[in-house]
C-alpha cells in the first residue's frame, strides 16, 4: 500500500517564524484599517452604506482571527490546507466589503492582490493558484454586481468638484456618479496601507530568511565535524584492530617478568604498574571496538551522578597515577541517577588529560569540582598551566590545533582531544568553555555544563 501524501506542515517552528501566525497579524491590521475606514466613511463623510452588514462580516473577520491565535497558542503542526482556507476567507471577506462599497469602482479594490501575493509566498504553486483564481473570481463579480456609491455630498462634493478642474477632468467625471475626490482619497489611502503591509511582510521575510541562512550555515558546520568525527573513528577503529597483539605480547612479557623477578619491591611494583596500564589499554581497545553501533545501556551502567563521577575519577588516577588530584562533589542528595555510554567518560577524561599536561610539574593538586541539581551537573577543572594567550583562545576547540608545543615529543599532542571532547558534550546538550583563571594565578578554568535530561535513568 502505498504511504499516503500529507501536507506539507509549514512549519514545527517558533511563532514568529511560522506562516499562519504572520497570518494572523496581518489580519489584525486588516480588521484595525477596516473597521476605521468605515468609520470614516460614516461618520465623516456621511456616505450611506449598509453598516449592520458590513460591521457584522469585519466582527466575523476579528472572531476568526481570535480563534486562530488560540489555536496557534495551543501548538501543532501547521498545513498547507489550513493556510490555504484562511486566505480564501480573507478574500471572501474583502470581496463582501466591496459589493456593499462600489464593487470594483472603489479604489480599495486593488487589496485584492495581497492574498496571492502572500499565497504565492506561503504557500505551493497549486494552492497559490487556487487563490488567485477565487480572487479573479470575485473580482470579476464586483465589475457587474454590487452596490455604487452615493455621489459626494457637502465639503468632500465641493473638493471633488476643485481636483477634477485641477487635473482637467472635470467634464469627464461630472457624469459619473461616485466623486473623483473620494475616488483621489481612497486611492492615497489603499497606497499608505498597500506600502505599509507590503514593506512589514517583506521585511519578516529578509529577517526569517537570514535566520534560515545563519542555521544552513551552522547545519554545513556540524555535517563538516560529524565529517571529521568519522575520519578520526574509522582511523581509530584501525588502529585499536592493530594494537592488540603488540599489547598483547607486552602483556605476555609483564608476566614473565613478573615470574622471573626476585622479591625486589621496586621492581615488582613498577611491572604491577606497567600490567595495569597494559589491561587499561586492552579494556580500553575492546570497548572501542564493541560499542560501535550500539546505545548506551541503562539497566547496567545505571548509577547516580556522584558515584559515577568517583569511578570515573578513580579511572583517571590509574591511568595518571602520579598526578594529584584534589577533588570536591556536591550536590542534592540523593544524587540523580544517570546512565551513559562510554563516549561522555572518555571526553571527560580527555579534558582531565589536558589540564595534568597543562598542570605539569607543578606541585599544586589540580581541581576537579562538581556540584549538581536536578537538572544540571556543572564541573570544574582548574589547572595551574601557562593559561591560555590570544590565538589559543580564539581557535581552541578546531580539530587538530593543539597548545602542546611539540607534538612529537612525549608532551605534545594531535589537537582532537579538546575537538572530540566539545562535539561528544554537544551531542547531550552540554557544552565547554576554557578561560583564564581569575585568581591572579596562572592556569586554565574549563567548565563543563551538562544537562541531565538525557542521562537520567
Amino acid at each position: 500500500m502505498p504511504p499516503s501524501r500529507r501536507d506539507p506542515p509549514a512549519a514545527l517552528l517558533p511563532t514568529a517564524a511560522n506562516p499562519l501566525a504572520r497570518l494572523v497579524t496581518l489580519r489584525r491590521l486588516e480588521v484595525l484599517t477596516q473597521a476605521v475606514v468605515l468609520l470614516l466613511a460614516v461618520a465623516w463623510l456621511r456616505i450611506p452604506l449598509d453598516v449592520p452588514f458590513m460591521s457584522a462580516t469585519i466582527a466575523l473577520l476579528a472572531a476568526i482571527n481570535l480563534a486562530t491565535r488560540w489555536r496557534l497558542e495551543r501548538g501543532g503542526p501547521v498545513s498547507e490546507r489550513e493556510i490555504l482556507g484562511h486566505l480564501m476567507i480573507d478574500v471572501i471577506a474583502l470581496g463582501l466589503l466591496l459589493f456593499f462599497a462600489g464593487g470594483s469602482t472603489n479604489p480599495f479594490v486593488s487589496l485584492f492582490l495581497l492574498p496571492p501575493t502572500l499565497a504565492a509566498a506561503m504557500l505551493s504553486a497549486k494552492r497559490a493558484w487556487t487563490v488567485a483564481g477565487l480572487t479573479l473570481l470575485i473580482y470579476t463579480f464586483l465589475i457587474f454586481w454590487s452596490l455604487p456609491l452615493p455621489p459626494p455630498q457637502g465639503d468632500l462634493a465641493q473638493f471633488d468638484a476643485l481636483l477634477a478642474r485641477a487635473t482637467g477632468g472635470a467634464g469627464e467625471h461630472a457624469s459619473h456618479n461616485n466623486g473623483f475626490a473620494l475616488h483621489v482619497l481612497g486611492m492615497w489611502l489603499n497606497f499608505v496601507i498597500s506600502v505599509g503591509i507590503v514593506a512589514f511582510f517583506l521585511t519578516r521575510m529578509a529577517s526569517t530568511l537570514k535566520d534560515r541562512e545563519r542555521q544552513l550555515a551552522a547545519a554545513r558546520e556540524a555535517a563538516l565535524r560529524n565529517e571529521q568525527i568519522l575520519a578520526l573513528g574509522t582511523l581509530a577503529a584501525g588502529a585499536a584492530h592493530q594494537l592488540g597483539t603488540p599489547l598483547g605480547t607486552m602483556a605476555i612479557v609483564i608476566r614473565e617478568l613478573e615470574l622471573n623477578t626476585g622479591n625486589d619491591p621496586e621492581i615488582k611494583e613498577d611491572l604491577w604498574l606497567l600490567r595495569e596500564q597494559v589491561d587499561r589499554c586492552k579494556r580500553t581497545i575492546s570497548q572501542i571496538l564493541a560499542s560501535t553501533g550500539q546505545s548506551r545501556d541503562e539497566s547496567l551502567r545505571a548509577l547516580t551522578l556522584d558515584a559515577y563521577l568517583h569511578r570515573l575519577l578513580d579511572e583517571w588516577q590509574v591511568i595518571r597515577p602520579h598526578a594529584l588530584l584534589s577533588t570536591t562533589l556536591h550536590g542534592e542528595q540523593p544524587a540523580p541517577r544517570v546512565a551513559a555510554d562510554r563516549t561522555l567518560e572518555q571526553a571527560i577524561l580527555n579534558l582531565l588529560d589536558n589540564a595534568a599536561d597543562a598542570h605539569g610539574a607543578n606541585p599544586d593538586a589540580l581541581r576537579f569540582t562538581a556540584d549538581w541539581d536536578s537538572e544540571t551537573c556543572h564541573i570544574e577543572i582548574v589547572d595551574g598551566g601557562p593559561g591560555l594567550d590570544a590565538e589559543a583562545a580564539e581557535r581552541l576547540g578546531e580539530a587538530f590545533f593543539s597548545t602542546k608545543t611539540n607534538s612529537a615529543e612525549p608532551g605534545g599532542g594531535i589537537g582532537i582531544g579538546l575537538f572530540l571532547s566539545n562535539a561528544t558534550i554537544a551531542r547531550f546538550g552540554g557544552r565547554v568553555e576554557l578561560v583564564n583563571r581569575d585568581d591572579s594565578r596562572a592556569g586554565v578554568r574549563t567548565r563543563v555544563t551538562l544537562p541531565l535530561d538525557r542521562l537520567k535513568v
